[in-house]
């Protein structure tokens, strides 16, 4: 139930939810109430005073608007609507206090610190502080903190805002960071001088209002105002995170988040925000082929007559790899299946059933686990493959959720009720099921992989009617939804997909190994697996590199939109399946993107309805009982699961840094 009040803010009356705080109440009305430590996803502190309003009627000094609500305020002697001023004389003393104090021990080095132009210290210094400052004595220095490669910090800037502190311990879910000392003597430090073990550390970064928190790859490398910047999607894991891809000239200089409430609020994992420096290495730039076992460079007319010549009048296969965009996957198929071939996405083997969208994407939405009381996990580990859907469990669970997890061991940053990896709790947690309101039941690629996928599908699908809730499928790969839509899939799976094939046509799958035998065409953006066991190599465009739309876990289309160009000679995917069916003389019906999205559209009409989740029908899968053995793992290493995550020399940094901490001896050892 609402509890609306009147309140009249700079003489503009408005009625709010008495539970706001005023500093929203203010943002209602369109008024911006200058701020550092409050932030609108993480608790309040209060402790900046930078917000202050003049309460009239109040008590006689400046008002913290973040931390007092509407229903705090008395009304006038008549019963009159309160009334706040946010521009009164009192106000902007206060403010222009508060500023002083906050640049007594602030240095003064604007000209080299690497927030410079995107600082709130400094915006907000121009609007509301004084053009002098009347403290002579030294200004305090600090120590700087070593939080591992990704956070350089500059403690000497801090301010004491706490956001890093709140973040790292409300949403991250880990608790090495604290404030010490009082007074001249506090700051902000880590526990035992601890480097951050989390995957989400680099939204610090986002999140320091002054310099004292800056991204280290990044750091001292361009400045805001010299960057072209594309708003795009991540592909580093099936979350469709909407992030922002800032370029200097061909160059990826740094990703930062977008906000979405509906996907990944305004939080990005640090496999996504660091990957970037993969995207310069290793890169194919050019067309090759394997002549007496060795690769040469040629061109591309020489290249794809190979191609159409080893390919005609042969059994082809298509794999769609992890990180294609759906075009590419629509086009492959076009042109595979106009030869008689099959074409497949599921190459690691999971069992998701074709043509039923409610059993491999499910019929909830990520934002649904906010107000879930019950989250059952099967075969999953969230905080490995989707950090953000993690941090969104985490925070459901914080308010009070009940989480339930079968599967691997999982370091979750939340108390679960561990089951174990024996697929025998399947059938125990349907019997102890009963019907909850607002549940949720989210399945990973782990329990869907292997000969016990179909019972895991179909028990969670069974829980999910028991308890009268929705169910996701997590899924690890961000092409897979958007191809299992295009129907790039073969009754029988992987196997059935790859028997009998003379020819391979490898887009992007380099989490495959491909036997000795057949002929392999592989298309794609780094010199990885694929690559390695290619006849003929065409070098394709990166996710920043070009158009494209990718459906995410919960089934919802996105665009991601091209940042750069590809290195050397590399085209974009679908240009090259395009010009390749020219070869073949069996022309793929389109000849340009928006020709191929019309054609994709035809076939798949809800990809129209960009970031809209369509509506799942519901239906049941047969029922499979559960056979002996256990719920396997979906990833093996976070860091290191596709071609562009390794080729980052920060990936691979971060990787072995995590395996140290997992072997690290324990005390009294």
């Amino acid at each position: 139930m609402s509890d609306l009040r009147k309140i009249i803010i700079d003489d503009q009356e408005v009625e709010v939810d008495g539970a706001m705080t005023l500093i929203q109440a203010c943002e209602q009305v369109g008024i911006e109430i200058p701020r550092f430590c409050y932030h609108e996803r993480l608790s309040i502190a209060g402790n900046c005073r930078m917000c202050l309003v003049e309460v009239v009627g109040g008590p006689p000094k400046p008002a913290a608007s973040c931390a007092m609500q509407v229903r705090d305020l008395r009304p006038g002697p008549e019963g009159q609507p309160p009334v706040v001023r946010t521009n009164s004389p009192m106000v902007k003393k206060a403010r222009e206090g508060v500023m002083e104090f906050l640049l007594i021990n602030h240095p003064l080095d604007c000209p080299i610190c690497d927030q410079g132009g995107e600082c709130d210290l400094q915006d907000q210094a121009m609007a509301y502080g004084v053009d002098f400052s009347r403290y002579r004595e030294p200004k305090r220095a600090t120590e700087d903190l070593n939080l591992g490669p990704l956070v350089e910090t500059h403690m000497t800037r801090c301010i004491s805002c706490t956001r890093c502190v709140r973040f790292t311990t409300e949403v991250a879910g880990i608790n090495q960071m604290g404030q010490t000392g009082r007074g001249e003597d506090a700051e902000i430090t880590a526990y035992l001088g601890e480097t951050l073990d989390s995957n989400m550390q680099g939204n610090i970064i986002d999140l320091c209002p002054v310099g004292a928190l800056v991204s280290k790859p990044y750091a001292f490398t361009a400045r805001p105002w010299e960057l072209s910047k594309t708003e795009t999607i991540d592909v580093m894991d099936a979350l469709g995170s909407n992030i922002r891809v800032d370029t200097k000239g061909r160059e990826v200089m740094r990703i930062l988040p977008r906000n979405h409430d509906g996907v990944n609020e305004e939080w990005i994992s640090d496999k996504t925000r660091f990957v970037w420096d993969g995207l310069r290495r290793q890169r194919l730039d050019k067309p090759y082929i394997r002549e007496n076992g060795k690769l040469r460079p040629a061109t591309w007319p020489e290249a794809l007559g190979k191609a159409a010549e080893a390919m005609k009048g042969k059994t082809v296969a298509g794999l769609v790899g992890d990180l294609v965009p759906m075009e590419a996957a629509f086009a492959l198929k076009q042109l595979v299946e106009g030869q008689g071939g099959r074409v497949e996405c599921r190459t690691d083997g999971a069992h998701l059933v074709a043509g039923n969208r409610s059993a491999y994407v499910g019929t909830a939405r990520v934002e649904d686990i906010d107000t879930a009381k019950k989250i059952v996990l099967i075969g999953t580990d969230p905080g490995v493959e989707s950090p953000v859907l993690n941090a969104r469990i985490r925070k459901a669970w914080l308010r009070g959720a009940e989480v339930v997890h079968a599967g691997q061991p999982a370091e979750l940053t939340y108390d679960a009720t561990q089951m174990g990896p024996r697929n025998r709790v399947l059938p125990q947690l349907l019997s102890d099921a009963k019907e909850t309101e607002d549940a949720i039941v989210i399945i990973g690629q782990g329990a869907l992989i292997g000969d016990g996928g179909p019972a895991a599908l179909s028990t969670a699908m069974q829980l999910t009617e028991k308890m009268g809730g929705k169910m996701l499928v997590l899924h690890t790969a961000a092409s897979r939804v958007g191809a299992m839509d295009a129907g790039c899939v073969t009754e029988g799976g992987i196997s059935a997909a790859l028997e009998g094939a003379d020819v391979i046509y490898n887009l992007g799958a380099d989490e495959i190994e491909i036997a000795e035998g057949p002929f392999v065409i592989y298309q794609g953006s780094h010199g990885d697996r694929g690559a390695h066991r290619a006849d003929i190599i065409l070098p394709a465009a990166a996710y920043t590199e070009e158009q494209g739309v990718f459906v995410n876990t919960e089934g919802r289309p996105q665009l991601a939109l091209r940042a750069g160009h590809p290195p050397g000679e590399a085209k974009e995917n679908w240009a090259i399946l395009r010009a390749l069916s020219g070869e073949m003389g069996a022309v793929l019906p389109f000849d340009s993107l928006a020709q191929l999205r019309r054609a994709l559209i035809e076939a798949v009409p809800h990809i129209a309805q960009i970031d809209a989740v369509p509506e799942n029908d519901w239906t049941m899968v047969e029922k499979v009982e559960p056979s002996a053995g256990s719920i396997g793992a979906a990833l093996g290493d976070h860091y290191l699961t596709n071609p562009i995550a390794r080729a980052s020399a920060l990936m691979a940094e971060l990787s072995a840094n995590a395996k140290d901490r997992r072997e690290a001896p324990v005390a009294a050892e």
